[in-house]
């Protein structure tokens, strides 16, 4: 699944959809679907909405959910012109089938669906509760996709700012719901932003946040945050091989703070950061001596897990380390001297 809001791991249902499931699974009528969202709270019936589209996706039913939602939803707005819920719902619908469409691959559809989304919202552009924010942020995270495949990345820029800015809001009252989507609008800045001091800059002010974030017990926050660590690694690597290693340092120490928040054991993983990390050390004068001890300690802790792979990289790192602290030129006017 492409990387928009209903990946599995962007939010996890926080409330109980059984009694929606159950309808579907006696195979009522999409009236009486209909009627039976209209009557539960918001939150629980965008987690149903949402899970059954990310289930119908999984099993390659795509054309079928998006039927099935356009259903509801005429459903829905020829009922609840008038009714704050309904048009809560019906913007929900709308922006659902703008991720369907983009996983679909018909981005026109899914431009068509956002725009539509964003006319509806911005009838009470003013409103700050749960409902309409959620929406929001879901959307601007869809249309940064977008943008970003595009190549648009002024406009993705600033709809994944707005997106952070929302999650941060809500998650503040409610991490359990919220920490998860707003770790990752961090992490699809990681794909977004060009400007690599901005990148850094918005990493660091939401550090604090993750990290808070990673208390609760909530899986989805350390899938979440698994994959912003795999993100900020990749950053890194970027920036090491434009040899730029003093930011690729910064980088990899980033990814390995909260690495070891979610891998509290010293794991593979950890190891093979701490590597990358070390090697870019190694590039940096000031930091070499620093960057041979933490590649030192790395081998043992090598031996210790029987990660032999690594440990050999390591050997191999040190030793051309040193072959190439070498004074050549001292070497060649002793062999050749005036």
């Amino acid at each position: 699944m492409k990387a928009i809001s209903l990946e599995d791991v962007f939010a996890k249902p926080t409330t109980d959809i059984s009694s929606l499931r159950a309808l579907v699974r006696r195979n009522r009528s999409m009236s009486e679907l209909r009627h039976a969202i209209g009557e539960v709270e918001f939150d629980t019936a965008y987690d149903f909405l949402r899970s059954t589209a990310i289930e119908m996706v999984g099993s390659g039913e795509i054309d079928r959910a998006i039927r099935g939602l356009e259903e509801i939803d005429a459903l829905i707005t020829r009922s609840g012109e008038n009714d704050r819920h309904l048009l809560d719902i019906h913007a929900a619908l709308m922006q659902i089938l703008t991720a369907l469409f983009i996983e679909k691959d018909d981005m026109e559809s899914a431009m068509s669906s956002a725009a539509s989304t964003l006319t509806l919202l911005s009838q009470e552009a003013k409103r700050k509760d749960d409902p309409f924010l959620q929406i929001l942020g879901a959307l601007l995270y869809d249309i940064a996709f977008l943008h970003t495949r595009r190549k648009e990345y002024k406009q993705a820029e600033r709809e994944l700012s707005k997106a952070l800015k929302i999650y941060e809001r809500l998650a503040k009252t409610n991490p359990e719901r919220y920490a998860t989507p707003h770790v990752m609008a961090l992490n699809a800045t990681t794909a977004t932003y060009r400007n690599r001091v901005k990148q850094a800059e918005l990493l660091a002010h939401y550090q604090v946040a993750t990290s808070t974030y990673l208390q609760l017990v909530n899986s989805g926050v350390s899938e979440a945050t698994g994959r912003l660590v795999d993100s900020i690694k990749s950053e890194g690597d970027t920036l090491a091989q434009m040899g730029r290693h003093r930011e690729a340092m910064q980088y990899y120490t980033r990814a390995l703070k909260y690495l070891t928040k979610i891998e509290p054991e010293f794991t593979l993983k950890q190891l093979q950061l701490s590597i990358s990390l070390g090697e870019a050390m190694l590039r940096v004068n000031a930091m070499k001596e620093k960057g041979i001890h933490l590649l030192n300690t790395m081998l043992h802790k090598a031996t210790k897990i029987n990660a032999t792979e690594e440990h050999r990289q390591i050997v191999d790192i040190l030793f051309n380390a040193r072959s190439s602290s070498l004074d050549i030129l001292g070497l060649w006017h002793k062999v050749f001297p005036k």
